[in-house]
Order: C-alpha cells, then sequence, then structure tokens
C-alpha cells in the first residue's frame, strides 16, 4: 500500500494557489444566479463539495447541506440552499449527465443531497476512491492529495469547517473555505 503524505510533510510545502476574490461567486440577485447558471452548466467537469450547519447533539434535526460548492480551475460559485434559484441550479447541476463532479468523500452527499434535493445526482466521481485503486488509502482527502498531485500545502481550519453552514450570511473565512473545498478538486 502506498502512503499519502502526511499534514507535517504537507506543511512543509507551498501553499495552495487559491482562487482571487474576484473569481469567487456567492449569487445573490436573479442575474447573478442566472450568470451562474449559464456558466456552471457550459462545463463538462467541476469540483464538488457541500458544507452543512454541524450538529452538536444526538437526535439534532439535519436540515443540511446548506451550500453547494462548484468550481473550475478559475472559478467558484458558492451556492447556499436557503435562495429557491440556488435549488434549482444545484438540482440542475447535480442531475446533469454531461457535467462529471469530481470531489473527495462524497458518500454523505449521495444520501443527504438527493434527499435535499429531490434529484437523483449523476456522473460523480469521488477523488478518494480513485487513490485508493492507485494504492493509496480509501480516505486519502484532499489536502493529501493536492501534496501528491501538485506538490503544494493545503490547509483547512478545523473552526471554520464546523462553523455555521446555515448562516444566511457567510463570513470571509467561510467564502474561502468553501472556494478552496471545490477549487482543489477542480484543479487535482
Amino acid at each position: 500500500r502506498r502512503k499519502a503524505p502526511t499534514k507535517e510533510d504537507s506543511a512543509l510545502l507551498p501553499p495552495f494557489g487559491q482562487l482571487p476574490d474576484a473569481a469567487i461567486h456567492l449569487p445573490a440577485t436573479d442575474a447573478a444566479f442566472a450568470a451562474a447558471s449559464d456558466a456552471l452548466l457550459a462545463e463538462r467537469v467541476l469540483g464538488f463539495d457541500t458544507e452543512s450547519r454541524p450538529l452538536f447533539a444526538a437526535g439534532q434535526d439535519d436540515t443540511g447541506p446548506h451550500l453547494v460548492q462548484f468550481a473550475t480551475p478559475s472559478a467558484a460559485w458558492l451556492l447556499q440552499l436557503h435562495h429557491p434559484l440556488a435549488l434549482d441550479i444545484a438540482r440542475a447541476v447535480l442531475a446533469d449527465g454531461r457535467i462529471c463532479k469530481v470531489g473527495f468523500g462524497l458518500d454523505n452527499d449521495r444520501s443527504s443531497l438527493p434527499r435535499r434535493l429531490g434529484v437523483e445526482m449523476v456522473n460523480l466521481l469521488d477523488l478518494d476512491r480513485v487513490f485508493s485503486r492507485h494504492g493509496y488509502g480509501h480516505n486519502t482527502g484532499v489536502r493529501a492529495a493536492v501534496a501528491l498531485v501538485l506538490g503544494r500545502s493545503f490547509r483547512k481550519s478545523k473552526k471554520t469547517s464546523t462553523s455555521n453552514w446555515a448562516a444566511p450570511r457567510l463570513t470571509p473565512a467561510q467564502v474561502r473555505y468553501a472556494a478552496n473545498d471545490a477549487h482543489a478538486p477542480a484543479v487535482v
């Protein structure tokens, strides 16, 4: 079995090249949603991830995912699912068999998103499974994959990952985190 780089090994590499702020789209108007839909549906491969408000107590109602992220190597779109137009775009992209959606650890998304969105997701590629077929563990993850493929360090904030993704307004840290989580698989 091949060994993926450790977190410590990855930290020694140059940082992952993040998208400029202007390339991160968080649509909030009808025009911005129309532009996002046109851009996303024109792509053939998109990086993909989701975020949900964390649950801290047993029996707590899970209403997520609350955010769906799509990215190309040059741009990212963050769709807050409390907005009906965001729901429509997420449904259209996830159900479109012409578009390959690539990400890491998609098993939870395969069960939660169809329930949340009411569509069958098609043409999903879980990169963890690709790395597993190449002799790495079944949970390689985005950090190790970025180190292996790109020779870069990909850092994730635990504080941001467990923040409230159902909030009506995302913080700048949440926007950056979410964009990176979809952008990295698009580049890998």
